[in-house]
């Protein structure tokens, strides 16, 4: 919240600075970002890492049954994911990511790089340091920012109303503490399970199949009944009998 008012208390002073000498500035000027500040307009072709931290933004936008690639190849289904996100937005769809863009994207994150929804500590409630999975804390703690992003563009697609995360990233000994699979994604810090509020668990479990998840189980799967359960693993399995996924 008080980095929400700061920003808007920045606007409001370049917009008043610009009056005072006759300018008014415009929202085509992006601004600095506490967490990453692009620096120059990305279009089909380009590559490097920029591209990179705007595909993992841009990762719940896939679209129906796909994922995003994060390679720094901004190639034609980052364009597509980017003229969704840019619709979702009320931006023009252009697939051109400049300064409108980037403000808006400063404009959901916080400066640790998480969406303004979502937390590290919401993704994990086992080891802090995110260590004892089944790939290496930095790889862990990358992947569930992945993941927030992707329930990020959830969230706004269904209305932004919360989605509440009940687990996340395990280490071994916390999955084998809760009976979790041998084989969890938990364990790698790409999975996320959400419990019913704002949303049911087949509303959830339906919606997620249009930003980014490869996995999604939920109610009618064994021991899924009480949560949806989504994570990008390599291959789709999507499984919620009594959803109809």
């Amino acid at each position: 919240m008080l980095r929400r008012f700061a920003r808007l208390l920045a606007a409001f002073v370049m917009i008043t600075s610009g009056i005072a000498v006759g300018t008014v500035a415009t929202a085509g000027t992006a601004h600095a970002d506490g967490c990453y500040t692009w620096s120059r307009t990305l279009s089909e072709g380009a590559s490097g890492s920029d591209v990179t931290q705007l595909q993992v933004r841009l990762g719940g936008y896939a679209g129906y049954g796909s994922v995003l690639a994060v390679d720094g190849s901004f190639g034609p289904a980052t364009s597509a994911a980017l003229k969704r996100f840019q619709s979702a937005y009320g931006l023009a769809a252009d697939g051109v990511a400049g300064a409108n863009t980037f403000n808006k994207l400063y404009s959901l994150q916080d400066d640790d790089c998480t969406p303004i929804h979502f937390s590290y500590a919401e993704l994990n409630n086992c080891n802090s340091d995110w260590s004892g999975g089944a790939v290496s804390a930095a790889t862990a703690k990358s992947n569930a920012l992945r993941t927030m992003w992707k329930l990020e563009a959830m969230r706004h697609a269904l209305g932004d109303a919360p989605l509440r995360v009940t687990s996340g990233f395990r280490s071994y000994a916390c999955n084998s503490a809760v009976g979790g699979a041998s084989s969890s994604r938990h364990l790698y810090g790409d999975a996320a399970d959400l419990g019913a509020g704002s949303h049911s668990l087949c509303t959830m479990a339906k919606q997620a199949r249009n930003h980014g998840f490869n996995g999604i189980l939920g109610p009618g799967y064994p021991d899924h009944n009480d949560h949806t359960h989504v994570d990008h693993r390599s291959s789709r399995y999507w499984s919620a009998p009594t959803c109809g996924v």
